[in-house]
């Protein structure tokens, strides 16, 4: 007879051995007591890895080998450029340097050619080369031949001969603009002909 104030022990039967599958066996070296199951890799992993391969041989071709497209460095530095151009023009510094490399930004000769059509062309014509106001297009110049004079030319006006001062009107962005766009017929470093003054053609000339 049991005595009721005795534990009962009850017997425990062990876990059975989980079978090692074959992708679960051992590898037989062990390192340091510890042995490695070997086991395949996810197959996320896998494509993940095979996946950055194929992108890098793509990446490599299209910007490197072929220069299909801009490389991430040079299009940094192209957008630095043109992100300190832009400043400089907020800022009001504009110089003859800054002015050339407006006159082959596409978006500045649009702005320019609408402000110019709009304002200079019935004096100066739509192409440019000069009606009752000079030709804008040959290399001959009356109050000189730079960008900088240009952009002093128009805000100024030359009241003598009937051009009016443009800057309180148009305001030093569409100036510049204009003065691009002009000098977008030009090129860097092109003789410079200094002349007196501007015959309308088809009259006389003055003795």
């Amino acid at each position: 007879m049991l005595n009721p104030t005795e534990p009962v022990i009850t017997r425990r039967e062990p876990d059975p051995v989980k079978p090692v599958s074959e992708e679960d066996s051992l590898r037989p070296h062990i390192y340091d007591g510890i042995q490695e199951y070997d086991k395949r890799l996810p197959r996320w992993w896998l494509y993940t890895l095979y996946g950055t391969i194929v992108f890098a041989g793509l990446y490599w071709a299209y910007y490197q080998a072929y220069q299909f497209g801009v490389a991430p460095e040079h299009a940094l530095k192209m957008e630095m450029a043109a992100n300190a151009d832009t400043a400089a023009r907020k800022s009001g510094n504009l110089d003859d340097d800054l002015l050339w490399k407006m006159s082959v930004d596409a978006k500045v000769l649009a702005a320019g050619k609408v402000t110019f059509e709009t304002t200079c062309a019935s004096c100066h014509k739509p192409d440019l080369t000069g009606m009752i106001g000079p030709n804008l297009v040959d290399r001959e110049w009356i109050h000189g031949g730079y960008p900088m004079d240009a952009m002093k030319t128009i805000t100024e006006g030359v009241l003598a001969k009937g051009m009016p001062a443009w800057g309180p009107l148009l305001g030093k962005q569409k100036i510049s603009e204009v003065a691009a766009y002009i000098f977008s017929h030009h090129k860097t470093g092109e003789q410079i002909v200094p002349v007196a003054g501007w015959t309308m053609p088809g009259a006389v000339p003055a003795p």
